[in-house]
């Protein structure tokens, strides 16, 4: 089987998650014998159908354009017998860059006028490659791919050349450390659908109840966290990539709001075997208490105050903050008695080793 697996997000180094989708059906794919061809189109140079015809007319078959369309990818399209579209979800469908690529495979069709199945309709020129979908969307939720997947199926699905239909919900959060376990499972079961692909030219229903499981859970978690995580971006004046690559945290703004991140930065490893309760008591301009139980290789957050905890922090909220997200050094903080402690101090050192965090 010859494969196009054509990818039109407009970001690259490690950022894409259609990227990551995609890279791992196309691993699949390979492994079940076929010649799969990735294709970039943010590297490639294609421009807007005109509207004239002239493939229709002058030159049957072949575009005006003389660009990376016309001398590269329709050759390679129309040679295929499975092309993989791979688009982030933009305004609820497919982004530029894939519809322009979707709307230049005009020549494909001859001009004239046949019915088919009571609808009129264009014979086709090449034999049309049969169809994969594959989109991903930072909502956490599968209907946000509602409006892409019927006009999929009203393009691909009537001319029967529709073998699946991939989508991804909640994708932005696949890097998180705290969903790495599930994300890993999604993965896998996308290179499982892309050998599927290529035996069977379909998904099974198991495969692709994996590949689109609930990933986030907690739907009202998941807002929150989002809208923690732009506020901070907005705060530190920087894109979302800029905020990774500095290696930051959303700045929690309310006890709640610390009680929600903090468990995200847990670390069952670096906790190992430990059992112990983390008192937090804060002062300021935001005020308040809680307390994590930390068990079992788990992590609970609780409000108020604990009965015995083991190491209790007390500390102006915007200090220990500071130091949650990287701002200060927990270490000079503390010799500058900017926060005080009480209790096991062995649990302080081991801070960035259970939690992420520098104490």
């Amino acid at each position: 089987m010859k494969v196009l697996a054509l990818n039109s997000s407009p970001r690259g180094e490690g950022q894409s998650k259609t990227g990551l989708m995609l890279d791992h059906l196309v691993l699949g794919m390979r492994e079940a014998g076929a010649e799969v061809e990735v294709v970039d189109l943010r590297k490639k140079t294609i421009r807007n159908c005109s509207g004239c015809f002239t493939c229709w007319t002058k030159t049957p078959g072949v575009c005006i354009h003389k660009d990376d369309m016309s001398g590269e990818l329709f050759p390679k399209f129309i040679e295929s017998d499975l092309v993989v579209y791979g688009t982030p979800l933009y305004h609820f469908t497919v982004n530029a860059a894939m519809k322009t690529f979707i709307e230049r495979t005009l020549p494909v069709l001859q001009p004239f006028f046949e019915e088919r199945g009571g609808e009129t309709k264009h014979p086709l020129r090449h034999q049309f490659p049969k169809a994969v979908f594959l989109s991903v969307a930072g909502f956490p939720e599968m209907s946000a791919f509602d409006q892409l997947s019927s006009w999929v199926r009203f393009i691909f699905g009537r001319s029967e050349t529709l073998a699946a239909e991939i989508y991804r919900p909640a994708a932005e959060a696949m890097d998180v450390p705290f969903f790495k376990d599930k994300a890993r499972e999604i993965l896998e079961a996308t290179k499982k659908a892309g050998q599927e692909i290529v035996r069977s030219m379909k998904i099974s229903a198991e495969t692709l109840a994996v590949v689109t499981q609930d990933l986030v859970g907690d739907k009202e978690l998941f807002r929150k966290m989002g809208n923690l995580f732009w506020k901070s971006c907005i705060a530190e004046g920087g894109t979302p990539r800029e905020f990774a690559e500095k290696g930051l945290v959303p700045r929690p703004d309310s006890v709640e709001a610390f009680m929600m991140i903090l468990p995200f930065g847990f670390n069952p490893v670096g906790a190992s075997d430990t059992r112990a309760v983390l008192q937090f008591n804060f002062s300021g301009d935001v005020q308040g208490s809680c307390h994590f139980r930390i068990e079992n290789g788990t992590i609970g957050a609780n409000h108020g105050f604990a009965e015995s905890p083991d190491l209790t922090i007390d500390s102006p909220f915007d200090v220990w903050m500071d130091i949650m997200t990287g701002k200060a050094d927990g270490r000079q903080m503390f010799m500058a008695q900017k926060y005080k402690v009480k209790g096991d101090l062995s649990l302080l050192i081991r801070m960035n080793q259970i939690l992420g965090m520098q104490g």
